[in-house]
């Protein structure tokens, strides 16, 4: 693996343990693609860290639970804003 993807693997696995970020807030910050993001952190990171890997891994399921709360939350804060 090349120097810079393994830091921004690093950085990336950093920055959603700190701040428990979605893939899509994660892309947003480091300006990559949410694909980049979910294979640098379900592919690439376990070849650097099992351990960081594993935590990683629990704050992304735990937002994959909860996202069609946030889409429901979103939708309606947008029709409350119309009205």
């Amino acid at each position: 693996m090349q120097d810079y993807i393994q830091k921004r693997v690093l950085d990336i696995c950093a920055y959603i343990l700190e701040t428990r970020a979605t893939v899509r807030k994660a892309a947003q910050v480091f300006q990559v693609s949410k694909s980049t993001v979910h294979k640098d952190m379900t592919e690439r990171l376990p070849s650097l860290n099992k351990q960081l890997a594993l935590e990683v891994k629990t704050i992304l399921d735990e937002n994959k639970a909860e996202r069609h709360l946030r889409g429901g939350e979103a939708t309606r804060k947008k029709y409350k804003e119309i009205s």
